[in-house]
């Protein structure tokens, strides 16, 4: 799960409340005097400065912590944790927002289906396993989340797609062996996307002659996404995949995500959401780019 400006992916009709200013009347919460403000906090961190949005994130994540044992304080738990990935905020910063995701859903675990856990268990599973956070839970939720997160990675190491660029050039992914190529999943109207897009464009311009490659793939059409890419002066690969199956074969189910192959095609690296371009650098490294 990621919510990254996919309605679908996020947690809950709570934190799509978090997010949104407008509500059905069906998928009202009231929130307490003592939530309110960290509602309000929450709904405003993507408009702060990066060394503020650090410093905000983790107090909420104590905040959040010290809660009154009531459903909100999950829906609230979930919020910051799908917030605090979309950059580098600092891993102690990381950490406290998963501690405190860890125990809200160790004092209210959510029910799920058999062999399905909740969106929450997958995204602190997420936090573990990509962002490398420390977290238990006795729940079996927790395990089948893990065990969800490594079949999709299998999924994507076998992937494989052949794709046209704005230019009409066909790209083979399977066909890229012997170079390092960078798989990005993207939107025009997602702004954590069209943040990080400068980043990888300065990539792209400093390793391209050591055989780095860009595919950065939308699922949108050409007429939206070819101004876009011509506006912001990008000159790596930009692909189209409108039936978004391709997306489908990578499991994405929300953007930006980014995977790194090798010059083998094993892949090494990647991103559960928006990367700076010192977390792309170390994502390349791992793939022999320095």
């Amino acid at each position: 799960m990621r919510n990254h400006w996919i309605t679908t992916t996020l947690l809950s009709a709570g934190i799509f409340i978090l997010l949104s200013s407008s509500v059905c009347a069906q998928e009202k919460i009231i929130w307490s005097g003592q939530e309110k403000p960290i509602v309000e906090q929450i709904r405003g961190l993507r408009k702060l400065d990066d060394s503020v949005r650090a410093r905000t994130t983790k107090e909420l994540a104590l905040e959040i912590r010290q809660l009154p044992i009531v459903a909100n304080k999950l829906q609230l738990a979930g919020a910051l944790a799908n917030l605090s990935t979309e950059g580098d905020f600092g891993r102690d910063t990381l950490q406290e927002v998963t501690t405190t995701l860890a125990l809200a859903l160790r004092e209210q675990p959510p029910a799920s289906k058999p062999g399905e856990p909740d969106e929450l268990y997958l995204e602190l599973a997420s936090l573990v396993r990509y962002e490398h956070m420390s977290a238990e839970s006795d729940n079996p939720q927790f395990k089948e989340a893990l065990t969800r997160l490594e079949a999709d990675d299998a999924k994507r190491q076998k992937a494989d797609f052949t794709l046209s660029d704005l230019q009409g050039k066909t790209w083979h992914l399977r066909e890229l062996k012997g170079k390092v190529v960078l798989v990005n999943f993207w939107a025009t109207w997602c702004p954590p996307c069209r943040k990080e897009m400068p980043d990888l464009q300065a990539l792209y311009d400093r390793y391209k002659d050591q055989g780095f490659v860009v595919l950065s793939i939308s699922d949108e059409e050409a007429a939206k996404v070819s101004p876009f890419i011509t506006e912001r002066n990008i000159s790596y690969p930009v692909l189209l995949d409108p039936g978004r199956k391709v997306n489908e074969a990578f499991v994405v189910e929300g953007i930006p995500k980014s995977f790194v192959y090798d010059r083998e095609g094993k892949l090494v690296a990647q991103s559960i959401d928006m990367r700076t371009r010192s977390q792309f650098q170390q994502m390349l490294a791992q793939a022999g780019l320095n």
